[in-house]
């Protein structure tokens, strides 16, 4: 009998150690949107994600920016060491402030590879030579070789990408959201135009007006000094971008004073074009005046130096903008005169857009510029700008930028990247979202106290 029950025991012990199996083993084959994440294991395989991309996108694309292909293949391929963030660094939606569509960032639609374009474009820049032979003969020469040798000082989280990719610009719609931007600012050339180390990307325009809509962005123009850029074709390209893309819902349109709500360009190196020329686009009495008809608009003109102000006044822009991310460079990017040109933009009714950046270095293309970089300081420079910004009371705050990676000014997400003779930066001991998180904090921020000396302080027409 005791041999009977000591028997029985072991059985029952051997079926409860059985069920207790059963259910780990269930437990560890849990859906995707469990609170731990992804099983574990599943991010060490990027062969297995890069064979199923398109199983991926279609059933599970709230996880679809966690995907990098490209970078995962070099991973494979190489010796070099690119570090891939945690997954759980985004926010969901509902813990997201809204958009401010008083906060611009500049965005650049110029980066090609081969998947997607047939060769690489922009990440191969070429390294620039100092204007002084002799002190051009004491740097390297030559192109950058993609994908793991790029034209940048950081390396993007989403490997050596394709501006074409639309996984690409809908992850950057998504980082734009995240962040509470509200509008982007488009690097714009004419159609069948191009900055001399790019391609035409007028083309791309459509998908990133759709892309932008769908995460309730907005999008205006930023116009690139484009080869013989002048009154008469600017009066054309302006006729041609809202006739276009004017009608969709993504197209920016800032409410004015007058209950007007008029598109919004930027207009990049304006001052290399006289301000006669630009008066006869941007004044009621030019010969080719855009005033009071339906291609009006605001135009904003880049202040690089001081005299600059009166020339633009002349010109007839509404407003002017720093763009450039180096406090100190000039007199327009320095802090310490935005209240001055905030006090003379509100004696001739223009607005002042102060342009913000997270830093500056572009030593991997022009390697002896070192003098104007400027260091992140883990986030502070990029603070003490925003700080900055937001004591001139501004009407608009414009970042720059969002990927402008040849400069190193971007607050899109890059990681930490090794290669043979270049170690990359990065943004540890913070994670890569590091600029997008404060960009979000400092959004609200702006927001809030925009809201108390702002006339129109509500959302865009679309």
């Amino acid at each position: 009998m005791a041999k009977f029950r000591r028997r029985t025991c072991i059985t029952l012990s051997l079926f409860i150690l059985f069920i207790f199996s059963l259910m780990m083993g269930l437990k560890m084959l849990r859906p995707h949107k469990a609170a731990f994440g992804d099983p574990f294991g599943l991010d060490l395989l990027p062969e297995i994600r890069q064979q199923i991309p398109h199983l991926v996108k279609t059933f599970d694309s709230q996880k679809s920016d966690r995907i990098d292909s490209e970078t995962n293949v070099k991973n494979l391929k190489s010796v070099e060491i690119t570090m891939k963030p945690s997954k759980a660094s985004e926010p969901y939606p509902e813990e997201l402030p809204p958009r401010n569509y008083f906060l611009h960032v500049f965005y650049y639609s110029w980066y090609g590879n081969p998947q997607f374009d047939g060769k690489y474009i922009h990440w191969n820049h070429p390294i620039l030579s100092h204007w002084d032979l002799r002190i051009a003969k004491k740097y390297p020469q030559g192109k950058h070789n993609p994908p793991d040798d790029i034209g940048s000082s950081f390396y993007p989280e989403l490997g050596s990408y394709s501006s074409r990719d639309p996984y690409v610009i809908e992850t950057h719609m998504k980082q734009m959201y995240s962040a509470s931007i509200g509008v982007l600012a488009l690097s714009w050339y004419p159609p069948d135009s191009n900055d001399e180390n790019g391609e035409p990307t007028d083309n791309l325009v459509p998908t990133i007006l759709d892309k932008a809509h769908k995460y309730n962005l907005k999008v205006t123009f930023h116009i690139e000094p484009y080869k013989n850029r002048d009154d008469k074709n600017m009066y054309q390209n302006v006729r041609y971008i809202i006739d276009k893309y004017g009608n969709h819902p993504a197209f920016y349109r800032y409410k004015t004073k007058n209950g007007s709500a008029l598109p919004l360009f930027y207009v990049y190196d304006s001052y290399i074009t006289t301000a006669e020329k630009w008066a006869n686009l941007l004044t009621s009495s030019g010969s080719q005046s855009i005033r009071n008809s339906p291609y009006d608009a605001l135009f904003i003109a880049l202040l690089v130096e001081k005299k600059h102000r009166y020339e633009i006044l002349r010109g007839g822009f509404d407003g002017i903008y720093t763009y450039f991310a180096t406090n100190g460079f000039t007199y327009g990017s320095s802090y310490e005169n935005w209240a001055k040109l905030k006090f003379f933009c509100d004696q001739f009714d223009l607005m002042f857009i102060p342009s913000v950046g997270p830093g500056y270095i572009d030593t991997s293309i022009r390697p002896w510029n070192t003098q104007n970089t400027r260091n992140r300081v883990n986030g502070k420079y990029y603070e003490d700008a925003l700080s900055a910004a937001l004591q001139a009371h501004p009407s608009i705050i414009s970042i720059t930028s969002f990927n402008e990676w040849h400069e190193g000014t971007q607050i899109e997400k890059a990681v930490p990247k090794r290669i043979s003779n270049t170690v990359y930066l990065d943004y540890r001991p913070h994670k890569p979202s590091l600029y997008l998180d404060l960009t979000r904090k400092w959004s609200e921020k702006y927001s809030k106290e925009r809201a108390t000396y702002a006339f129109d302080h509500q959302l865009p027409v679309s």
